[in-house]
């Protein structure tokens, strides 16, 4: 308890109570489970030893952290390292009377929260992920396309600017930042960056983000907020604050007891979830469910006229049949040069996002074009909609595919066809090659590759099964 701030301490006992406060420094002082959570939609299978978490269908704790970044399976997007209780977020979807159409995920780098989401919503529903930073929005644009789903926009906007968007989303997902609490175990900097003003800071802060996002949110739409954090002014005092200052109800999240998830510590009432160290094998977080009681401005459907139709973007005709289902999709030219695919009933909504923030990437990536050539781009080997057989594949071997994975050049057998190839890895797929006979291209992203080195490693491909394998 001595490497703990005094501040802390007393906050901490002043809302859990000495003895609870004893056991979560203890807790605190030892070391974090390993979670994962597995990829249904690329058929993932179970690692060796692992045990599920109980409120999450695809999630599992694994006995011992692996070398992660060493294993092609999670480079192709076939599970997301991810702290266990914020995988609760499926509990607080199946609440939820209407599947929701139009999710905003508002604050969602590195994307471990908008990969769930994008697993809990059927195909039709239309994920949007933010990242206000820009420096983090990239990393958040590859762990998407790595999670390979085509109905999703990664855009780079500050919760005011989806407030135009009036009564747009069903939900909005707000992971706030917060003083970070819940990651005493895992980051001993943020001890130390730890006060009692960032508390205070950070709760207005959370306030500020819910409240500029507010109008976008449909009356009768949910909020899903969420911190890592354990002190009240940052959740509960929030959760209160938003129902009568913004007009809204706290909606209650079923729990099984053994789960030992705790509820409003404040004695106010409110119908929130608390994940303590010390009572669920988890890290600190804290999640409230509300829906939205005041009335907010419909949300115009506008029409696009015949004459704004945009003209389909060169290469499309070849584009377009590296899908399994192009009759669903719609080609568009993000920017000179380029071919994206989005899907044909989410076309409109895609389009006025674009007009409102800035977009990284809405829909399939398909190809550029260089020179005359249409070159498909990375995301689209990661996508679960590329058709069978649009490009031949090239299986590697467990040291090629790091090789790979490091961007590194080494020589096909001479029966693999010339041009572009997949590169997979017991049939997960990595990315592409271009095949010229006398040497490969290796085309992995430069700005993904992996830039550490090890003699010896261990991870999950030895022992994982894909449905694929």
């Amino acid at each position: 308890m001595s490497q703990l701030p005094e501040s802390f301490l007393r906050q901490t006992e002043s809302l859990l109570g000495v003895a609870q406060t004893r056991a979560l420094a203890e807790a605190l002082a030892a070391e974090p489970p390993v979670s994962v959570r597995l990829n249904l939609l690329k058929g993932a299978g179970e690692p060796e030893g692992c045990m599920p978490v109980p409120w999450c269908s695809a999630g599992r704790y694994l006995p011992e952290r692996p070398s992660f970044t060493f294993d092609p399976f999670f480079h192709a997007g076939y599970y997301y390292v991810q702290e266990a209780a914020s995988m609760f977020v499926e509990q607080a979807f199946r609440v939820m009377e209407e599947v929701p159409r139009r999710v905003l995920d508002l604050c969602a780098a590195p994307g471990g929260k908008s990969t769930l989401w994008r697993t809990l919503l059927p195909e039709g529903s239309l994920l949007v992920c933010n990242e206000p930073v820009r420096r983090r929005f990239e990393i958040l644009a590859e762990n998407m396309s790595k999670w390979g789903h085509p109905d999703v926009v990664v855009t780079n906007a500050f919760p005011v600017e989806f407030a135009s968007l009036s009564g747009f989303f069903d939900v909005v997902a707000a992971d706030v930042p917060c003083s970070g609490e819940g990651m005493f175990r895992k980051d001993h900097g943020a001890i130390g960056e730890w006060s009692a003003g960032s508390v205070e800071m950070c709760a207005a802060r959370q306030m500020q983000i819910i409240r500029d996002v507010w109008p976008a949110l449909r009356e009768g739409g949910w909020l899903v907020y969420s911190t890592c954090t354990f002190n009240r002014a940052e959740n509960e005092d929030n959760i209160r604050r938003i129902c009568c200052e913004l007009g809204a109800e706290t909606v209650p999240v079923p729990v099984v007891p053994e789960w030992g998830v705790t509820g409003d510590v404040t004695g106010s009432g409110l119908s929130v979830a608390r994940f303590l160290p010390h009572r669920t094998r988890s890290e600190g977080f804290f999640l409230a469910l509300l829906r939205k009681t005041a009335p907010a401005a419909a949300c115009k459907e506008k029409k696009k006229r015949r004459s704004d139709r945009e003209p389909s973007p060169q290469g499309s005709a070849v584009a377009g049949g590296w899908l399994r289902r192009p009759e669903e999709f719609v080609l568009y030219a993000p920017q000179d040069g380029q071919v994206a695919a989005v899907r044909r009933s989410l076309a409109e909504d895609v389009r006025r996002l674009q007009k409102t923030a800035r977009c990284l990437v809405a829909g399939i990536p398909l190809a550029g074009l260089k020179g005359r050539k249409l070159v498909p781009r990375h995301e689209l080997a990661l996508s679960i909609e590329l058709a069978p057989g649009a490009f031949p594949v090239v299986e590697l071997s467990r040291e090629e595919a790091v090789a790979y994975l490091r961007q590194e050049a080494f020589p096909l057998s001479p029966d693999v066809p010339r041009g572009y190839v997949v590169a997979a890895y017991r049939g997960a797929r990595l990315g592409f090659f271009n095949n010229l006979g006398t040497r490969a291209n290796n085309l992995y992203p430069a700005e993904w590759r992996i830039r550490s080195r090890a003699d010896r490693y261990r991870d999950l491909s030895e022992n994982i099964q894909t449905s694929e394998s």
